[in-house]
């Protein structure tokens, strides 16, 4: 039964998550992460442009590195997903040196992580053997991946570094971080590219460095504003010893949102394969790295109000405040809706225009748009599964999340993919996996949702200061 108007921990008068009215605290606290992941979204597009304009082989291994930088992205940012939750819980209980350990083991665990994939960088070139066996492109494809893969710390560190900031509703903060790092590749990239004033032309490699010099110095800036700042998290290494405690945690949230962020990669791979094996069409590849990139334009706002909203949520489930929960999930889900339907309108009205700018050769355009105006058709009922999927992940459920995106890009997208490609033998038939697969997540989401909301917030006392 719920008790009307009990109060929430004292704590919450030292934290503006717990005070703050929910309105005003998720547009604070998103705007600055909407804009930055919009600047991030439009730094990759800008990489891709400039790529593009070499050639559509050069665009063509862009495509293909593509899921590797994704499963790369899928370990820094998951691990980060399981940082926030679970320094934001521990911060809405009071628990201070709790949150304190949470944040160095995970800045231990992105480190090591950062380094495995510094080894892998050495034994790629057969990931491109199994797309082609042109020579130039798997040579284009393995000089632009493992720049990126050798100095692939700055990404890690800087993402952990973001995420300790977020959890502490510091999103300003975390916001410079991300422009500095884009500005400078956006900037970079040209120069690099082509070799513009006293710079090198290094065509794709000058991409790869655009790219990792920005997260260095992005990660710099992250580093400097944790261990410089006064702040309710003091992160520290004299004496560290990893704690399991901790580490579990973590990995209990963080552990399914890297395995569903990785299930992206091992969708993309799979999308690829049935372009390049089956329909043996290198258009299809070009278009799915180009989508994935124009998409990420739409997607990244709403992945910046969910990452602010998950902290608002984790932080009010630990301090047992039903209303202030319930209203950061209402309002979330009606801005992410919001957002999808812009970037539907975007995809039906001008998809020719937005592939005409990656299209070298004028190879692209046309099936493009079809590509682009069929997979949109999903963005609304996405917009309800990224916001359902937060939920989970703010009250600790991680494996709903994963199970929705399992469902969402191999259970169904790539299956659907095969299926339809082997009977209409056409590149088109495959986007409406997109759509199909999408509702199939959806569906799901909303049946555990039902459950989750039943089981842990409707017994949460009302609270105050909604």
């Amino acid at each position: 039964m719920k008790n009307k108007k009990i109060k929430t921990p004292q704590i919450q008068g030292q934290n503006k998550m717990g005070v703050m009215p929910v309105g005003k605290l998720l547009f604070t606290m998103s705007v600055p992460l909407i804009i930055s992941m919009l600047v991030q979204a439009m730094y990759n597009v800008v990489d891709s442009y400039f790529v593009a304009k070499l050639s559509n082989a050069a665009l063509n291994a862009v495509s293909l590195a593509f899921p590797i930088q994704t499963l790369m992205i899928a370990f820094s940012v998951g691990t980060g997903v399981g940082m926030n939750s679970y320094i934001a819980r521990c911060l809405g209980m009071g628990e201070g040196e709790r949150a304190n350990r949470g944040a160095s083991n995970g800045m231990f665990l992105l480190f090591v992580t950062a380094l495995v994939f510094t080894v892998m960088s050495f034994f790629i070139e057969p990931f491109f053997r199994l797309f082609t066996d042109d020579a130039e492109l798997i040579g284009l494809g393995v000089d632009y991946l493992r720049i990126c893969m050798v100095f692939c710390m700055g990404i890690f560190l800087q993402i952990g570094c973001e995420r300790i900031l977020q959890s502490m509703g510091k999103n300003s903060a975390s916001m410079l971080t991300q422009l500095i790092g884009a500005i400078v590749n956006i900037i970079l990239d040209p120069l690099l590219i082509f070799g513009i004033g006293p710079f090198p032309e290094l065509g794709i490699k000058g991409a790869a460095y655009a790219t990792v010099i920005g997260q260095w110095i992005g990660m710099a800036a992250a580093i400097l504003l944790v261990f410089a700042g006064k702040h309710e998290i003091k992160v520290s290494f004299k004496g560290f010893r990893p704690d399991k405690n901790a580490i579990g945690e973590i990995y209990r949230v963080g552990a399914p949102s890297i395995i569903m962020q990785s299930i992206t990669s091992v969708m993309t791979i799979g999308l690829n394969a049935i372009f390049a094996r089956i329909l043996l069409s290198e258009i299809g590849v070009s278009i799915t790295g180009v989508y994935f990139k124009i998409q990420s334009i739409i997607f990244m706002p709403v992945f910046g109000l969910t990452n602010a909203a998950m902290s608002i949520m984790a932080y009010n489930f630990g301090a047992r405040n039903r209303l202030r929960f319930a209203s950061a999930f209402k309002r979330t889900l009606l801005t992410a809706m919001a957002i999808m339907l812009i970037g539907l309108a975007i995809f039906q009205i001008i998809p020719g225009q937005i592939v005409q700018m990656f299209d070298k050769d004028g190879t692209l355009t046309k099936a493009g748009a079809i590509a682009f105006r069929i997979i949109s058709l999903s963005f609304p009922i996405a917009a309800v599964g990224i916001t359902i999927s937060t939920a989970f992940q703010s009250v600790g459920k991680g494996m709903h999340s994963m199970i929705m995106s399992v469902l969402r890009q191999l259970g169904a997208l790539l299956p659907i993919a095969l299926i339809l490609a082997l009977v209409f033998r056409t590149i088109d038939s495959v986007w409406w996996a997109f759509f199909i697969a999408e509702f199939a997540s959806f569906t799901y989401g909303v049946f555990m949702l039902r459950k989750t909301w039943k089981e842990h917030i409707e017994i949460l006392p009302d609270g105050a200061a909604v």
